[in-house]
Parts: structure tokens; C-alpha cells; sequence
């Protein structure tokens, strides 16, 4: 009974020394994935860190650049008021530069009849000038006959 009872004994120690290295293996195994997971947990922090760094970077050329749109936008607008008011002021320029050549076409006409008027009456004059003139040398000549006799 004695040796059953140390046979059980040895059987259940090599079952227990077993059981012991496997927990043992299972530890080491374990333990390196333990190590392998810290080390990917520093470099994920690392990478971490890293992207944090260029959210904040990026958020700041966001910050940039919307500022930038914004000034972009208002200087549109400006440009925009600035085109149009141009447009405003060449269509009046344009209505004034009609207007002032209606006014210079009438003009022409008027000096052109004027001109012809005053071309009409310079030779009016000068055929009542010719007639003057002939009317007093028919008188001279009157007027010496009539002394002469």
C-alpha cells in the first residue's frame, strides 16, 4: 500500500513538475508577449505623440488658411464693389460722351448754317457796296454834268 500510495505520490509530483514547467513556459511566453505589447505600446505612444503634433500643426495652416479665405473673400467682395462701381461710372462717362457728341454734331450743323448765312450776307454786302459805288460815281457824273453845264 506503501508503494501504491509513493507510486501515486511520484506519479502525481511528475504530474505537478509538468504542470510546473508548463506554467513555467506559459509565464516566459507571457512575459515576452508582455514585452513585445510595452514595446508596441511605447511606439504607438511615440506615433501618438507624433500624430497629436501634426493634428496641432495642421489645425494651425487650418487656422492660416481660413484666415486667409476669409481675407481672400473680403478682398473679393472689395474687388467686386470696386468693378462695379467702374461700370457705373463708364456707363455715365459713356452716356455724358454721347451726349457731348449730340451736342458737338449740332454744333457743326449750327456753325454750318451760320457759316452759309454769313457767307450769304458777305456777298450781299459786297454787291450793295458794288451798287453803293456805282450808284456814286452815277451821281459824281450827275452832279458834274449839272455844274458843268
Amino acid at each position: 500500500a506503501d508503494d501504491e500510495r509513493l507510486g501515486t505520490l511520484e506519479e502525481q509530483l511528475k504530474e505537478a513538475k509538468y504542470i510546473a514547467e508548463d506554467a513555467d513556459r506559459k509565464y516566459d511566453e507571457a512575459a515576452r508577449k508582455l514585452a513585445i505589447t510595452e514595446v508596441d505600446l511605447e511606439r504607438a505612444e511615440l506615433r501618438l505623440e507624433a500624430s497629436e503634433s501634426k493634428i496641432v500643426e495642421l489645425e494651425e495652416e487650418l487656422r492660416v488658411v481660413g484666415n486667409n479665405m476669409k481675407s481672400l473673400e473680403i478682398s473679393e467682395q472689395e474687388a467686386a464693389q470696386r468693378e462695379e462701381s467702374y461700370e457705373d461710372t463708364i456707363r455715365d462717362i459713356t452716356e455724358r460722351l454721347k451726349a457731348a457728341e449730340q451736342r458737338a454734331t449740332e454744333a457743326e450743323r449750327q456753325v454750318s448754317k451760320l457759316q452759309s448765312e454769313v457767307d450769304r450776307l458777305e456777298d450781299d454786302l459786297l454787291a450793295e457796296k458794288e451798287r453803293y459805288k456805282a450808284l456814286s460815281e452815277e451821281l459824281d457824273s450827275t452832279f458834274a454834268d449839272l455844274t458843268g453845264c
